[in-house]
């Protein structure tokens, strides 16, 4: 199985969207309210934990069903999703949020 017959299955592209949607809330929340630290968790990193915690599951779902059957396939889609989660964690790792 190649590549983008492998990104098109929804293991493989749902975590990178819900990390895309993590880093969107994250910029919507900077424009919003600035990066200034706040008394309380709000609703962004709310969404923003959910986001990140409920793609780990499918994530393993992907690599427990892929990776065994299809590695030069899966590997690469792995990799995305990692850049993609990585992406997201980038800006609360260095804005300290």
């Amino acid at each position: 199985m190649s590549f983008p017959a492998n990104i098109k299955r929804p293991s493989a592209f749902v975590p990178v969207a819900m990390s895309l949607a993590a880093l969107a809330v994250v910029v919507i929340h900077i424009i919003m309210s600035g990066t200034a630290r706040q008394a309380d968790e709000g609703t962004a990193a709310h969404l923003w934990q959910l986001l990140m915690a409920a793609q780990v599951p499918i994530i393993a779902f992907f690599a427990i069903r892929w990776l065994p059957q299809s590695p030069r396939s899966a590997v690469p889609v792995l990799a995305l999703q990692g850049i993609a989660a990585l992406a997201a964690l980038a800006p609360v790792y260095l804005l300290h949020w």
